[in-house]
């Protein structure tokens, strides 16, 4: 079989499984947003360590090195740029204001012109989290560069990988203060899609701040966990 299968990749590909299940579950009819977060966490905690752990193997071919960058991207606009998108669809479907609005059928009111143009930012931010992700595989020589000159790091834009804490926290803020959240959803959705692809420079995080973060991912993880289980059981 063509691909690599060893160790190297495996957080990524259990990052795209999280990443597509929480998609399926999200649009599925019985599905909602507060379990589509839980993927897209689980895919957050995945991407954190996936470059640490194909490191670890010493004797890596140019193909192994060349095909975990590739599979790792194609991963990330599934996790970090369809998912996100998945979830705030499930806020919509979940939503009272929202919720019945005929989006096939004739759009008939402010309401359902609202519930078009935020589909319209949902595809946009897909566009934007692919456009940034191949913008980063594209400019790869120029990072390595960087790094053989400077010893340090840095990209442009926002890493779509921050979706993973991101978009959790606007849901969290949709549990906890009883509010509608639905439309403040998209419009983060909107501006994160244009912080992809900003000009600025982002140092690399890793050590102990790459480590703070995953310990706000835990943080949301577990508050969105009690919730759903004083909530739901």
């Amino acid at each position: 079989m063509i691909g690599v299968y060893d160790y190297t990749v495996i957080l990524t590909y259990l990052s795209l499984i999280s990443g597509s299940l929480g998609i399926l579950v999200s649009l599925h009819g019985y599905g909602h947003p507060y379990v589509g977060v839980f993927f897209l966490l689980a895919c957050g905690l995945c991407d954190a360590f996936d470059g640490k752990v194909a490191r670890t193997k010493k004797n890596r071919t140019t193909l192994e090195k060349n095909f975990g960058v590739q599979v790792d991207s194609l991963a990330d606009l599934v996790c970090f740029g369809v998912l996100p998108a998945s979830i705030g669809m499930a806020m919509l479907r979940t939503s009272e204001k929202f919720s019945d609005a005929p989006i096939i059928n004739e759009v008939t009111n402010k309401r359902d012109w609202y519930v078009v143009l935020l589909f319209i930012i949902a595809v946009l931010y897909v566009l934007a989290a692919l456009i940034r992700l191949a913008y980063f595989n594209a400019t790869e020589d120029e990072r390595n560069k960087e790094m053989s000159e400077t010893g340090k790091m840095s990209y442009t834009g926002l890493p779509v990988t921050s979706a993973a804490l991101i978009f959790p926290f606007v849901v969290l803020l949709h549990f906890f203060t009883r509010f509608d959240f639905s439309i403040i959803y998209f419009v983060t959705m909107f501006f994160v899609a244009i912080l992809f692809l900003g000009k600025f420079k982002i140092k690399k995080i890793s050590g102990a701040a790459l480590y703070f973060l995953v310990f706000i991912g835990v943080i949301e993880f577990v508050l969105l966990l009690l919730f759903i289980i004083r909530n739901f059981r």
